[in-house]
């Protein structure tokens, strides 16, 4: 029998799990990248001696998606999750002077877990705290499911449960805005009751962080294309699509520039502009619906000091424009005693195009202020990247927008953060979608398959 053939489109994290997922099940699998490189939004890139990630990426223990990603590439042992949650907040906007908090949780079930961390978290009043406490519980009453929750701004939800402003800018922003790069304001309700219920009201440990701890091409790139050829996956980089139509024999024609492919099942794992221009008439109802998901950008500011100015491998700020700073010198291959500092800037509309004299004006004065020992150092160097169109934006109504992984063109199929996973836009996203692809696109071949995580399809 004549082995079925796919071709993805796209090789980010969607685009890798679907042609792993592809490949396992026996078809012979072309993974198209117009990029010279794998891993999507999620790369690292080399500046003089450093090996420098394009912004920071964390995941949770509750990303069971990304986490089995890992394991399929052999690169859990490279990204660890820390042993219990525990972020350092450092509020520096207070009129006494700074004050350290932490969030860390206990060995103790949910929603007890959490409970000594809120009860002596020092930057809300006790009443907030009662009140926050109060609006947790009423997030683990919500059904997900509800389609309602959708078109709910998170803001108006909170403020309905007492929420204060600073509980908002110092609790549920400080969380919501790294996760679904949106303020409370501008997020749907949906999803973020889906972040707080899943990643700090599911399970204890469900929201301990992991992060890469060499550089992301390690793991995204160079790991993950061993990982395809050891599959049988054949790799095409720089090499750009312009067209998927349908053949006179019920297959599929993909165009690029060195010449025509020709597939049994397609998987379309790139933005959604871009899979706009791709999709053949007919294969959405409303194909122009996937153009009014928004795209919100990511600022990533990075420092390289001539000495150590911070002990902790993390730390989020309140009270100034610094959001959350990240020990990135062991990864980045810098050895000389020196240490490299990476900022993590979301919702960043009104800075993503500032110039980089401005962002320096701006950020390295208030790493002086967040970190003593940064006042006496030398900055060795200091450069920007800037992600504008890092996630898609996750306002109220997105979730109508977002289309599902099957399509109405038989065998063609849709993978990317940005569809409808059910999780904002996050590297768990982005491989949820994979999976869902391919499991699309097997049933429709009638594949017997077997899917890594049942509760992701």
């Amino acid at each position: 029998m004549t082995a079925k053939r796919a071709v993805v489109v796209g090789g980010g994290l969607a685009g890798i799990t679907a042609a792993l997922q592809l490949a396992d099940a026996g078809l012979e699998v072309t993974l198209l990248e117009g990029r010279p490189r794998l891993g999507g939004l999620a790369f690292s890139f080399r500046r003089g001696e450093l090996i420098v990630d394009n912004g920071q990426h964390v995941y949770l223990r509750c990303c069971t998606a990304y986490r089995w990603f890992l394991e399929r590439i052999d690169a859990a042992a490279l990204a660890p999750i820390q042993e219990r949650l525990d972020v350092p907040v450092l509020d520096v906007g207070r009129p006494r002077g700074p004050r350290l908090g932490r969030l860390r949780r206990s060995g103790l079930p949910v929603p007890l877990h959490l409970a000594a961390a809120l009860a002596t978290y020092p930057h809300l009043s006790p009443v907030e705290r009662a009140r926050v406490g109060r609006a947790a519980l009423a997030l683990r009453r919500l059904d997900l499911t509800d389609p309602s929750l959708d078109g709910l701004d998170f803001a108006t939800w909170l403020r309905r449960y007492g929420q204060s402003p600073r509980a908002v800018e110092a609790l549920w922003d400080l969380v919501g805005i790294a996760t679904l790069n949106a303020s409370a304001a501008d997020s749907s309700l949906a999803l973020a009751a889906m972040v707080f219920k899943t990643g700090l009201l599911s399970d204890s440990g469900a929201a301990d962080i992991g992060w890469a701890q060499v550089p992301l091409g390690e793991l995204h790139d160079t790991l993950a294309r061993k990982a395809l050829d050891a599959a049988g996956v054949r790799t095409e980089l720089r090499t750009k699509v312009t067209g998927v139509t349908r053949t006179e024999a019920d297959g599929w024609r993909i165009a690029t520039e060195h010449g025509p492919l020709d597939a049994d099942a397609v998987v379309l794992a790139v933005p959604q502009r871009e899979a706009h221009g791709l999709l053949p008439q007919g294969a959405l109802d409303d194909p122009d619906k996937i153009l009014d998901i928004g795209t919100a950008p990511i600022l990533n500011v990075h420092v390289v000091y001539d000495r150590k100015v911070l002990k902790q491998p993390f730390f989020a700020a309140l009270g100034s424009p610094v959001q959350w700073v990240f020990d990135r010198t062991d990864s980045s291959g810098l050895t000389d005693g020196g240490q490299y500092l990476a900022l993590s800037q979301s919702v960043a509309h009104r800075e993503i195009d500032e110039p980089v004299s401005a962002l320096r004006a701006t950020y390295l004065p208030e790493l002086e202020r967040l970190l003593p020992a940064a006042r006496g150092a030398k900055v060795r160097d200091f450069f920007v990247t800037r992600e504008r169109t890092a996630t898609f934006a996750p306002s109220p109504g997105v979730g109508r927008l977002r289309p599902p992984a099957r399509t109405n063109a038989f065998g063609l199929c849709l993978a990317g953060a940005w569809t409808a996973t059910g999780w904002p836009a996050t590297m768990e996203s982005a491989v949820r979608s994979g999976l869902g692809a391919a499991d699309a696109a097997l049933s429709a071949l009638g594949r017997p398959h077997a899917h890594p995580l049942q509760e992701a399809a």
